[in-house]
């Protein structure tokens, strides 16, 4: 159990972006596409746990003073720092064994490597650094995208790109807000840099990423290229679902004040599922239908 709680497999649900590229490319039933991109899930997931493991052995000490955190496999001392480190070695060169065997591609290798560097610079350090930390988090996403691009051998479109950034970008600021509503209120210190932020900085950036995360939507839904890609004059029909999406989470983080973690809100909030699915299953329509 605790080796479950070390890896975080409920955190997997983030990697399921490496498979919008496909499914916006209109071949989601090309088993040919599909199928790799299926192993280059299940590869990213294991890379990522692989980075989880790695996160909470340079956060132990910090970890185990925390009212929470310190309930951590590592934290408390269940899990030793050496198997741990065991752990972390182990699941990373398994993601890539498992991509030379069913995918031996150099520049998914390539582009993984780059995924794995870079966050074990984040836990290292840029995690410490102010606003740097969130844009780090949201690139991370985009390079989820681009490499489901690279598995399923299509082109992601700009806007892709663009909205995947601002989501991610929205959905970290939220988490962020939770950390810096705990520390102004029983003044605990959940993350190192919570004291370059306050709630008003917080909330201010969060309304702004969520106007321009609508907008840029909106633009998407009714331009002429996309339009003309899915043979469809109604896409802006699924802002209503984005829309709805974005004031529930609004009020989670504000009204609930529960954005701690946007993979549990995501998971256990049955507003917000429903709004995914009812997006997903309109675009399924436009799409394939």
């Amino acid at each position: 159990m605790d080796i479950i709680k070390l890896i975080r497999p409920t955190q997997w649900c983030k990697n399921l972006f490496v498979f919008l590229p496909l499914f916006f490319a209109g071949n989601f039933g090309d088993m040919s596409r599909l199928i790799p991109c299926i192993v280059i899930f299940f590869v990213i997931s294991l890379l990522s746990s692989s980075v989880y493991v790695f996160n909470d052995l340079c956060d132990a000490q910090f970890d185990s003073r925390h009212p929470e955190k310190c309930h951590r496999p590592i934290a408390s001392g269940r899990v030793s720092k050496a198997r741990a480190f065991a752990i972390f070695i182990f699941l990373a060169i398994l993601s890539f064994v498992i991509l030379a065997v069913t995918i031996p591609s150099v520049e998914l290798f390539v582009m993984l490597g780059v995924y794995l560097l870079l966050n074990l610079c984040y836990s290292l350090w840029l995690k410490s650094l102010s606003l740097i930390d969130l844009f780090f988090i949201s690139v991370c996403f985009i390079l989820r995208i681009l490499i489901g691009a690279a598995a399923a051998q299509v082109e992601p479109s700009h806007w892709i790109i663009v909205m995947t950034f601002l989501l991610a970008l929205f959905l970290v600021l939220a988490k962020r807000r939770d950390d810096v509503l705990k520390f102004e209120t029983s003044h605990i210190v959940v993350r190192r840099n919570v004291k370059s932020y306050n709630l008003a900085f917080i909330d201010h950036a969060i309304t702004l990423v969520a106007a321009i995360t609508l907008v840029s939507y909106i633009m998407y839904t009714v331009d002429d290229e996309i339009t003309q890609r899915f043979d469809c004059n109604y896409v802006y029909a699924t802002s209503i679902f984005v829309l709805a999406g974005l004031l529930r989470y609004l009020q989670i983080t504000f009204v609930e004040k529960n954005s701690g973690s946007p993979t549990k809100v995501v998971l256990h909030d049955r507003f917000l599922q429903l709004c995914i699915v009812g997006w997903i299953l309109l675009f399924v329509f436009i799409i394939y239908g």
